[in-house]
C-alpha cells in the first residue's frame, strides 16, 4: 500500500494527517491521522468533551 491509497487500492475520500486543535491551554486534538476510503463508514465514540465534534469540524 502506497501513501494516498486505501486498502482497496483507490484514492481516499478523506485523508487528514497530524491534525491538532487547541482551545486556549486545552488541547482537544493532538496529531490525529484519519483516512476514509469511498464506501467506508466510521463512527466516533467518546465521552463529552473528548473532541468528536472538533474532529468533524
Amino acid at each position: 500500500m502506497q501513501n494516498g491509497e486505501s486498502r482497496a487500492g483507490h484514492a481516499p475520500l478523506l485523508e487528514a494527517r497530524g491534525l491538532s486543535k487547541n482551545y486556549g491551554d486545552t488541547r482537544a486534538l493532538d496529531g490525529l491521522d484519519l483516512t476514509i476510503a469511498p464506501g467506508e463508514v466510521y463512527c466516533l465514540l467518546g465521552p463529552n468533551g473528548a473532541g468528536k465534534t472538533t474532529t468533524i469540524n
